[in-house]
């Protein structure tokens, strides 16, 4: 069956069709539960499936992970919603040194299935600490999986993909696509989690990114078409670990790249990316790895946002200094 519906929705239904089908599934999150979240992903759940699992938690992160990695030690699978992108960080020491490693420190006989839903990114004119991008440090992070959806169809299958996985995953929700509506297929999954998805073909430069990103770049491409220029584009999906295949066979056809984002450029997801390329497909390339970012300061108030992130124009001139080499 295929409905068209906005991500937000696409999400909400997905963490539906996990806790039907397992009970060992459980939500936990600030205002999660009567509220149904800020951003409305878990509405209806908590009537659905009763307190005991949708629970609503102080606003205490360190202390919302903390007992996830203990119900998972118990045999649940609890999926945390941490609010807005920002207020990660109080739960940062849970996350990165304890449930990233506890798997490999029982030597493989502990699971850790827990997700983290993070909204994150910007576009959405909020203030300080609600438009961060802070997917490095998690990537970074030997022992969690990282995932970030584009598409309401991608958000349907990949939050259930997630709440399968044996290790913890971090799964990357772009807020300023809440509200873009696209068709979710139901009866057949798209792609495995950890896949690549080549979006749009092109002859001329390959166009990659993640998230709120893959929305940009098309308009990029887009204008980029109506000049002559052809863009293929791929959405990474998958930042941790991150599927190479498709992005390598298309810059052996291409021979440039340019890779955009929100976050900050340096050491980022983006860097990652351009450096492997450059390794793994030096000799097909007629041009450096190009990256397009957000700058390298603190994110700015919104008023300035529209400054600090990438748009198609940056994209753009970047395509051009690939073509120009």
């Amino acid at each position: 069956m295929v409905e068209s519906m906005p991500l937000a929705k696409a999400l909400n239904a997905g963490l539906r069709a996990a806790m039907a089908a397992d009970d060992h599934v459980l939500l936990m999150g600030e205002d999660i539960g009567r509220l149904g979240g800020v951003f409305r992903v878990t509405e209806g759940l908590q009537a659905e499936f009763g307190e005991q699992r949708v629970l609503d938690t102080p606003l205490a992160e360190s202390g919302i992970v903390g007992t996830a990695i203990g119900l998972a030690m118990a045999g649940f699978r609890p999926i945390v919603e941490i609010q807005f992108d920002g207020f990660v960080f109080p739960a940062f020491d849970q996350i990165t040194t304890q449930l990233a490693k506890l798997t490999n420190r029982h030597e493989g006989a502990l699971q850790m299935p827990v997700v983290i839903r993070i909204p994150y990114g910007g576009h959405i004119g909020a203030v300080e600490h609600h438009q961060e991008s802070p997917e490095a440090y998690f990537t970074h992070t030997a022992g969690l999986r990282v995932v970030s959806p584009s598409t309401a169809n991608d958000a349907y299958w990949m939050i259930q993909d997630a709440v399968r996985s044996p290790d913890p995953v971090i799964f990357l929700e772009p807020k300023a696509k809440y509200w873009m509506k696209g068709d979710v297929d139901s009866a057949e999954r798209p792609l495995p989690l950890h896949a690549s998805r080549l979006v749009r073909r092109g002859t001329d430069v390959t166009l990659v990114g993640h998230g709120a990103m893959v929305t940009t770049l098309l308009q990029a491409a887009a204008l980029a078409e109506s000049e002559g220029t052809s863009c293929e584009v791929i959405d990474l999906r998958s930042l941790s670990p991150i599927d190479y295949g498709p992005i390598l066979d298309s810059v052996r056809r291409t021979g440039r790249m340019v890779y955009a984002q929100e976050a900050p450029g340096f050491t980022s997801v983006g860097s990652e990316v351009a450096a492997t390329v450059m390794e793994r497909a030096f000799f097909a390339l007629e041009a450096p790895v190009l990256r397009v970012s957000g700058f390298d300061v603190p994110f700015p108030p919104a008023k300035l946002e529209g400054t600090y992130l990438p748009d198609a124009d940056r994209i753009l001139e970047a395509v051009d200094r690939a073509l120009a080499y």
